[in-house]
């Protein structure tokens, strides 16, 4: 039996615990040994206590003997750590960073240039097994560190690979995304409850409706606007609905969303 590849995460936060959490219950649980670390003995013994795997303060320590080192802490501390920590760096270590608007020439330069680099943004609904993440690889990443990351983040829902200069795009449609989703459900929410529905039956409707239109798209593999004419019947009342929301803009509305995230990702990459 081959020996378990060591695995410390470096911040184990909500992501870095769904992370871990996702492969230890996945098939490929047995190829890994995971340690974490955080900011507090306190929230490092909560984290112990939580997830059943070593967990500690010292980031040098966890580093030192890691195959794979997951970056999960805020941005300017990424720096931080792996500046300080770029003397025990290996060139045969990976490190996978899900750190918002950090490059990977960035973390490859403050790495020392020795291990291989992967860039990662998962979103939250990683946290339920159904989040998205894009990849991308980094220098000096092969064919099969890359594989080994879609394997490790497929445990948390889909996974693409995209071109680097794509990821503040990335970051601004399915990284902030979830908060779009909500406000719509939300709203349809509301409008529910405007027409006599509970709140709670309202938002169950809303929300399945999301959830089961997305699953569609996803399993027929179909442009949305040949899905969307299937429900909108001639003379119908989906195209009186469509009517008043092309009215108030919500199509242009929601792509501005997606593109101001995305400008503000590219000023937090310059600023970093």
């Amino acid at each position: 039996m081959m020996k378990p590849k060591k695995i410390c995460i470096i911040g184990l936060g909500k992501m870095g615990e769904a992370i871990a959490t996702g492969l230890m219950d996945s098939e490929l649980g047995h190829a890994y040994s995971i340690t974490g670390t955080t900011r507090t003995q306190a929230s490092a013994d909560e984290a112990k206590a939580t997830l059943q795997i070593e967990c500690g303060t010292d980031n040098t320590s966890a580093m030192k003997n890691a195959d794979l080192i997951l970056i999960a802490v805020k941005p300017h501390q990424a720096e931080t750590i792996l500046k300080e920590n770029q003397s025990i760096l290996k060139k045969e270590q990976v490190i996978i960073s899900i750190c918002a608007a950090v490059t990977t020439e960035q973390l490859s330069t403050w790495a020392g240039a020795k291990p291989a680099i992967i860039r990662a943004m998962p979103n939250t609904p990683c946290l339920i097994k159904s989040g998205v993440t894009a990849l991308c690889r980094g220098p000096r990443c092969s064919d099969a560190q890359l594989a080994e990351a879609e394997k490790i983040f497929g445990e948390l829902g889909l996974v693409t690979v995209l071109e680097e200069s794509l990821f503040d795009g990335v970051t601004g449609l399915s990284g902030c995304g979830p908060a779009f989703m909500y406000l719509i459900i939300e709203a349809l929410s509301e409008a529910g409850v405007k027409v006599g529905i509970s709140r709670k039956q309202a938002t169950l409707l809303a929300a399945q409706t999301m959830l089961g239109a997305a699953k569609m798209v996803l399993d027929r593999g179909e442009h949305p606007a040949s899905l969307k004419d299937e429900v909108t019947t001639p003379a119908g009342c989906t195209i009186d609905g469509l009517m008043a929301l092309e009215e108030g803009k919500l199509r242009v509305t929601l792509i501005k969303g997606v593109l101001a995230a995305t400008k503000r990702s590219k000023r937090m990459a310059k600023e970093s």
